[in-house]
């Protein structure tokens, strides 16, 4: 079906009675209950912030997801602004006649364990405190997380300092400094923005899980600088976090944009008016996943003295076998 198909057919099909008749119930919207329609309508609000977010998360443009996914940029615009196509609410419809998610009718793969479902009944009964600490129990349970302390990963968004500090920092500790982006592109052959154009953001998404599994296999001790929207990978982070001790370089917006600036590259926000706006938005939708970090270190309007000796005493002590 095309993207662009009309938000509700032009007729009604056989399972759905015309508005005002066929079924019993209240004042009619839209071919529903009134009731029923403004759940349909929030629904969609809500599923339209979530691609929003998802997309501000992963720093990808409308114009860029729109390539990605084949569907169009004005099918998207709907879509984020609650006004996605009526299938989605029909299929949410079957879900919940069944006492089903909406994420448990598409999940892509085998079908899940019975323990699964009922883990995520009870996660889902916790609070956010409640889940912090559960997961600190899992990752320490199950977790690979036990030499990680040889290996620091450097998080944050562009313009934090990531690659001054983090080769200061590897060769105080004599380790190599690896930059997970050039290990991608000679995984790949290209450059990032080749594998971006030429195959998409899933294609680098691929290459940045297997290159991360390999330096880590490679490098029992290493300072790794880290992409920014690889947290937004919640496999990849997950991984990132088991196997190194990682810190988030943390900048204000402005700091980050003057930064990038004064390094004479400005294609992040290239062409784009409202430059500020999204790297605001941006930052906002990755901060909570940046929290999950080791630790955390506030770079802006520092000397960078100053922060290297704060990295230096907030990374572990290295092990001495």
């Amino acid at each position: 079906m095309a993207a662009d198909t009309k938000l509700q057919d032009a007729k009604p099909k056989a399972d759905q009675a015309p508005a005002g008749r066929g079924r019993t119930g209240g004042n009619r919207a839209n071919g529903k209950p009134c009731g029923v329609a403004e759940a349909h309508e929030a629904y969609l609000r809500m599923l339209g912030d979530r691609v929003r977010n998802a997309r501000a998360r992963r720093g990808v443009t409308r114009k860029t997801l729109s390539r990605d996914s084949g569907v169009s940029e004005r099918y998207l615009a709907q879509l984020e602004a609650g006004q996605g196509n009526i299938s989605i609410g029909l299929l949410r419809q079957v879900a919940q006649a069944m006492n089903m998610t909406l994420a448990d009718l598409v999940y892509e793969g085998p079908e899940r364990p019975v323990e699964f479902s009922l883990l995520l009944e009870h996660l889902g009964r916790l609070s956010p405190a409640e889940l912090a600490q559960a997961q600190s129990i899992l990752v320490e349970k199950f977790g690979q997380g036990s030499d990680r302390g040889d290996r620091v990963a450097l998080i944050g968004l562009r313009g934090a300092g990531k690659s001054t500090l983090g080769r200061m920092l590897a060769d105080s500790r004599e380790v190599p400094f690896v930059q997970l982006a050039k290990e991608i592109e000679l995984d790949a052959g290209m450059s990032v923005s080749e594998i971006f154009s030429l195959s998409g953001q899933a294609a680098y998404r691929r290459h940045e899980r297997r290159v991360l599994e390999r330096l880590v296999d490679s490098y029992p001790a290493a300072v790794i600088e880290v992409g920014g929207s690889l947290v937004a990978e919640a496999g990849t982070f997950d991984l990132l976090l088991n196997t190194c001790y990682t810190v988030w370089l943390q900048a204000s917006p402005e700091e980050h944009m003057n930064r990038v600036i004064g390094q004479g590259d400005t294609r992040p926000m290239a062409g784009n008016a409202e430059a500020m706006d999204d790297l605001r938005r941006i930052l906002s939708n990755r901060e909570a996943l940046y929290a999950k970090a080791s630790a955390v270190l506030n770079t802006s309007g520092r000397p960078i003295d100053d922060c290297f000796a704060e990295l230096t005493a907030l990374c572990p002590v290295q092990s001495t076998t």
